[in-house]
């Protein structure tokens, strides 16, 4: 983590422990990076000491914020977290985040999710060029599944993401491609530290 560059904006889409419990050794690395999630878990955040850094919003808002137009969606998922004295907190329900970026290339984070058939509606209001999906399965959307949603989308370029971290995420992005040939849409699996650089030619 300490390798970690310093961060514009950190968006949470849900406070399940695989992408939450490091967040605020995450957020101290960025301490100018606003926070932006869902009421109920900036509320949980605000007791971590991040109360100052949140941006509050729920499904459909959007807000702008560091010149990022910002609109949280649906996510069909859980969110919770257990804290170290064996609480289970709720983190209200979990989202997706459309990001339109200054030059107006836009993309699409669903957050953890299972395939839901308003993704289509994404596709058509906001046309993003780019989306990140979960393909692990088990937990998430499989690659048949996260296949479907970029036909849903219609996202000419994908990142997958959510796989290879723990045994029962079965996912490849070889198998995703596999049901994507044909498709004309660009995978691209990054390995842990890569980065992806994308613009509106």
């Amino acid at each position: 983590m300490e390798k970690l560059p310093p961060l514009d904006l950190i968006l949470l889409t849900h406070i399940h422990e695989d992408h939450c419990a490091d967040i605020v050794a995450v957020a101290n690395l960025s301490p100018h990076a606003p926070i932006v999630a869902i009421v109920e878990a900036c509320a949980w955040l605000s007791g971590k000491g991040l109360s100052n850094r949140l941006a509050y919003m729920n499904k459909g808002g959007t807000q702008v914020i560091e010149g990022i137009r910002i609109t949280m969606t649906h996510a069909d998922h859980t969110s919770s977290f257990v804290e170290a004295d064996g609480r289970v907190v709720y983190g209200g329900e979990p989202a997706g985040y459309v990001l339109t970026m200054e030059d107006g290339y836009t993309l699409y984070l669903s957050g953890d999710t299972a395939l839901f058939g308003d993704m289509a509606l994404i596709g058509e209001l906001y046309q993003p060029q780019l989306a990140i999906l979960p393909i692990g399965d088990h937990f998430t959307m499989g690659p048949r599944e996260a296949a479907y949603a970029l036909k849903l989308t219609k996202a000419s370029a994908v990142l997958p993401v959510h796989y290879a971290t723990f045994p029962l995420l079965t996912g490849t992005p070889k198998a995703f491609a596999e049901h994507l040939e044909g498709s004309g849409v660009t995978v691209h699996p990054l390995k842990p530290g890569e980065t992806l650089s994308l613009q509106n030619s």
